[in-house]
């Protein structure tokens, strides 16, 4: 098979991942993978493990990007791939058009992928126009069927996202020289549980939720020490400067540190206690939790959307009601004080999403 993924940037994040281990499962099968997008710093990574890159700037929300559906059009006539796979509105919305506009005997079967909970719109309805529509997770085979009710569910595929076990092994253990650093720039983390909150500095992660937790393990004389591990939103400096305040205001200066981004999850994940995912908007899966809890390390997490489902599979007892604090404290304080079973990954794995994946592009081919 030729199979051509589309995507608006390769800069970084869950489902440029995602794009990266598709192509890569692509070519290790024997098959030609090529993938759109307008380049970034994954794009050497995507060569280098034998993709080709077109690059097409097919990410702006901007009427003038429609100016790329001709050459689009002509460029899959050229190219005759067999799949075309769709991984971002935007982008489908101008690949549909020039898919729309081939005739039938000259298209490649379309496949798209709900990564997200969207917003419903007539916008965020491209991504179940595929012949075979991809769900990252139940949470988003619901979400599709309540949203979008006209959708033909016969060809939506459930394939849940997945973790390369080899690199979120079981007991993964830092090397010394990475201790030696973190602790050299954290040396207050020494002889503290460790509760780690990753993902952006936005207003969903439930940033304030995890403030609130901290203050009250450390008012009932808990030894904890709180990471918050993301980068600040550009766009959203002024609730960087909420979180900085919040802290501040509840003398917890001491107890919280805001670590920035950070490419070594893996290291940090092994160095914690516990993590949380407190999102107070459901997420169409929780990548995170199943990465922590494939190296052993307990998450306790909000029981909705994908984190939540993630959980009930493959730690229950790490669901907690939804905003719910008592609750909450009491989850933690039961994993910090009492030896819970070990969390461990036998149900999202790489491997599968790979199989499952090319599968539905082979059902389509044939």
């Amino acid at each position: 098979m030729k199979v051509v993924q589309v995507l608006p940037t390769l800069n970084g994040g869950g489902v440029e991942k995602g794009t990266l281990e598709i192509a890569k499962g692509l070519v290790g099968s024997g098959h030609e993978s090529i993938v759109i997008s307008a380049g970034g710093g994954m794009t050497a990574q995507l060569e280098a493990e034998g993709s080709r890159h077109a690059t097409w700037d097919l990410g702006k929300k901007s009427p003038l990007t429609f100016r790329h559906v001709r050459a689009l059009r002509r460029w899959l006539l050229q190219e005759k791939p067999d799949i075309l796979h769709l991984r971002s509105r935007m982008p489908a919305w101008v690949c549909w058009l020039a898919w729309k506009g081939l005739h039938e005997s000259q298209r490649p079967r379309l496949v798209t992928t709900v990564h997200g909970l969207y917003s419903v719109s007539r916008y965020s309805a491209i991504m179940c126009r595929g012949e075979r529509v991809i769900a990252v997770s139940n949470t988003v085979c619901d979400y599709i069927r309540e949203s979008y009710p006209h959708t033909d569910m016969d060809k939506v595929r459930i394939v849940y996202r997945g973790i390369d076990p080899g690199e979120f092994s079981q007991g993964y253990h830092p090397s010394d020289e990475w201790l030696g650093q973190w602790y050299l720039q954290y040396p207050q983390l020494k002889g503290k549980k460790v509760l780690t909150l990753p993902g952006r500095l936005t207003r969903l992660k439930g940033h304030h939720d995890f403030i609130g937790l901290i203050k009250q393990l450390r008012d009932s004389g808990q030894p904890v020490h709180g990471l918050i591990v993301g980068g600040e939103d550009p766009k959203r400096k002024a609730y960087a400067q909420e979180i900085r305040k919040r802290i501040a205001k509840e003398g917890l200066g001491d107890s919280i540190l805001l670590t920035g981004a950070r490419r070594d999850i893996r290291e940090v994940f092994a160095v914690s206690d516990l993590v949380l995912s407190l999102s107070t908007k459901p997420e169409s899966f929780g990548r995170t939790v199943v990465e922590a809890l494939s190296m052993g390390v307990p998450v306790i997490g909000y029981d909705h959307g994908g984190v939540g489902e993630v959980l009930g599979q493959l730690y229950p007892q790490g669901r907690v009601p939804l905003a719910n604090s008592d609750a909450l404290y009491g989850a933690v304080i039961k994993n910090l004080n009492t030896v819970q079973s070990q969390p461990r990954n036998d149900r999202f794995l790489l491997s599968e999403m790979v199989r499952q994946t090319l599968d539905c592009y082979l059902e389509l081919a044939q």
